[in-house]
């Protein structure tokens, strides 16, 4: 039951962090603040994911999916909503500082969120509704990544809790239905890739909303 209490209360130390962060290196460094906040993220996400999950967990994690095919189209589905931003703004990746941050992210970024706020929040909220489950760890998720907008104009504003939110719903359904994070992590990764995230965050494009 503490185990259960402490990780159920992680993800508020987590944005506090988060925030703290932004703050601080924003002030330093300003938009480029976010590479130690998605630094600072990993560490902590991991530091909670092996101390109370573990490694058998991250074998459970990715499991072969149940369920029919229909969610993987899903995922997809949502994994390619960013897409357009890919296709009119993927020249802002032209500078190995860009890209090289970008790429980095799409590749490791989803494994460690999903493994954090879909399987080690769930897994550990399962005595509740599932509704309850979803909306809280979905919530918390949006609310983290709000801490970006601090420094980015790009990623503040409501639009980007209520995309974020929306989307770790629908990750977390996946998650329920297939017993498995493969889908849920492949979806996070095109999110990720086609979002141009390190572009984003120092504004290099306009902002459509």
């Amino acid at each position: 039951m503490k185990k259960d209490k402490i990780i159920i209360l992680s993800p508020f130390i987590i944005i506090a962090v988060n925030l703290l962060v932004a703050y601080v290196f924003g002030q330093a460094i300003g938009k480029w603040a976010f590479i130690p906040m998605i630094l600072m993220g990993w560490l902590t996400w991991s530091f909670f994911i092996l101390k109370y999950a573990g490694f058998e967990s991250i074998k459970t994690w990715l499991q072969k999916p149940r369920g029919t095919g229909w969610w993987i189209l899903a995922a997809i589905l949502v994994g390619s909503l960013p897409l357009p931003l890919f296709l009119f703004h993927s020249s802002t990746l032209a500078d190995w500082t860009i890209w090289l941050p970008w790429a980095l992210i799409a590749l490791i970024n989803p494994w460690i969120e999903e493994f954090y706020w879909r399987g080690l929040l769930l897994d550990h909220t399962k005595n509740w509704s599932n509704g309850a489950a979803i909306l809280y760890s979905s919530a918390l998720f949006a609310i983290n990544h709000a801490a970006f907008g601090i420094n980015s104009e790009l990623n503040s504003g409501y639009h980007v809790v209520l995309s974020t939110l929306i989307m770790g719903v629908i990750w977390a359904v996946i998650y329920m239905k297939t017993k498995s994070l493969r889908w849920a992590i492949l979806s996070h990764f095109l999110v990720d890739f086609f979002n141009l995230s390190a572009a984003s965050f120092l504004d290099l494009y306009e902002n459509a909303w």
